[in-house]
């Protein structure tokens, strides 16, 4: 029987420290993209919400960011890695509905809390939801759409 000695510098499981540094340039270009997207998210919404409405400015405004933010964190944000085109789309599509239920029922609970929301209101409520959603939107791109390949 064999045993695995520890001793103090050496480290049972070795972690690269390029991966570290590979996941703080992933989440630093991820933040800087997931503001300048749900700000302009938000300017769409606010632009949109009284010629159209609460859930069809949503959705409009959701489909013109999802896109591209997608296409950013391919090109910048994951750069370094690589990822099926299929993949991709069936994740932007993925993506968008999951925004787009989830900012409807923002939407709806917002209505069944206040009676007669404002605009800012309703933005501000979909900007909370977007940090929810972008946190777990950031695990799925890395760990999911663009993840490292073993070759």
């Amino acid at each position: 029987m064999t045993t695995t000695r520890w001793a103090p510098g050496h480290r049972i499981i070795r972690r690269a420290p390029e991966r570290h540094h590979e996941l703080g340039n992933h989440a630093a270009w991820y933040l800087v993209a997931g503001v300048a997207a749900t700000g302009l998210q938000a300017v769409l919404f606010l632009f949109l919400q009284p010629v159209l409405g609460p859930q069809p400015a949503n959705l409009v405004a959701l489909a013109v960011t999802t896109v591209g933010n997608t296409e950013f964190h391919r090109r910048v944000t994951f750069a370094t890695r690589q990822s099926q085109a299929g993949k991709r789309h069936f994740q932007d599509l993925v993506t968008f509905a999951f925004y787009a239920a989830y900012g409807s029922i923002v939407l709806a609970s917002l209505d069944a809390v206040i009676t007669e929301p404002t605009a800012l209101e309703q933005t501000g409520a979909l900007l909370a939801a977007s940090v929810v959603g972008g946190i777990a939107r950031f695990a799925v791109l890395r760990w999911w759409v663009f993840a490292r390949r073993n070759t």
